[in-house]
């Protein structure tokens, strides 16, 4: 087993070290630095590798981290775990899901590898891109619904035997497993264009903020890593796993009117659904219909706007159209 290193951390076997992944110096003088912990195990195995804050108003990937790196003993590890909580440092330390120091690039997710020579935010995708491509075997990158709506358990995969692996790795309450709707431009697409592997988790946002919801999504994503870890054998215990899986793929539905969005009594999240079913009504200011959404097919909603009032073309909620069973 030999010593890890990502960027400036260097870990010997059996060891944790934390460092950063440079990128640049900011005008200011400032050094502008992803983090980065490395928990290098005392036996040899696969590098699995956490990102969180690719969209910095998405904090729950930073708290899954945290909650791992304490829990997480490199004595009984097989293999290494790498996480970069922190993928967006300007955007997070902003609370805004883009990169308020770049204007063209705003988006992270989709720009992957990004440019050495390119904006902002694309030299900091290249810096983090130039780490994790090298290093890493399997990947999760965390995100939830941000300041803008709450998404449920649910994941997106490319398909591949692995990428559904790697899916129904991370545990109870997972089957939400839906085809990747961004093929090119985040960091998993990345990996698959390298031939490894890599998967988009989603859980949390605003709309179920509060001191024991966060700490619950918290704790579940890292039950998760966790579960992954115990999957491909490089932690003790015993995995377990979703049931039923599911598969599909998204659709965003949108305001058809503008108003206060009223979901329909006894719509939950991850409860399957048939075409046609109510959704929800768009009400004006004096509690009249205006507009009504429905299912758009058999599936389930894995996410809703944490704000009710609406104007047309606004995004509602998100919705599997479920396609099949994995089972």
């Amino acid at each position: 087993m030999a010593t890890v290193t990502v960027g400036t951390a260097s870990a010997a076997p059996g060891t944790i070290a934390k460092g950063v992944i440079p990128v640049t110096t900011l005008g200011s003088g400032t050094p502008l630095n992803i983090p980065v912990a490395v928990v290098n195990g005392a036996e040899p195995g696969r590098v699995f590798w956490v990102n969180g804050a690719i969209h910095g108003d998405e904090p729950e990937g930073p708290l899954a981290c945290q909650i791992a790196l304490r829990e997480v003993d490199p004595a009984k590890l097989k293999g290494t775990l790498v996480l970069c909580p922190v993928v967006n440092p300007p955007a997070f330390e902003a609370a805004q899901r883009g990169n308020p120091l770049d204007t063209f690039s705003y988006d992270m997710n989709r720009i992957y590898p990004g440019r050495a020579n390119g904006y902002l935010s694309e030299r900091l995708a290249a810096a983090h891109a130039a780490a994790m491509g090298p290093v890493a075997d399997i990947e999760i990158s965390i995100h939830s619904g941000g300041a803008h709506s709450f998404l449920d358990k649910s994941i997106f995969v490319d398909e591949r035997p692995e990428s559904v692996e790697l899916a129904t790795a991370m545990g109870p309450g997972w089957g939400c497993i839906m085809s990747n709707f961004n093929p090119k431009g985040s960091p998993m697409a990345y990996l698959k264009d390298l031939g490894k592997v890599g998967i988009t988790v989603e859980l949390g946002g605003r709309s179920a903020t509060s001191p024991e919801g966060f700490a619950q999504v918290g704790r579940d994503l890292a039950d998760s890593i966790l579960n992954i870890l115990r999957h491909y054998g490089m932690y003790p215990g015993q995995a377990h796993y979703p049931h039923p899986r599911y598969k599909g793929e998204q659709e965003a539905l949108l305001a058809p009117a503008s108003g206060i969005y009223i979901p329909e009594p006894g719509v939950k999240f991850l409860t399957m659904m048939k075409a046609g079913d109510p959704i929800a009504r768009i009400v004006d200011i004096w509690g009249d219909t205006l507009a009504q959404l429905s299912a758009p097919a058999d599936g389930m909603i894995f996410g809703l706007r944490a704000l009710p009032n609406v104007q047309t073309g606004d995004w509602c909620c998100f919705f599997h159209k479920v396609s099949g069973m994995r089972d």
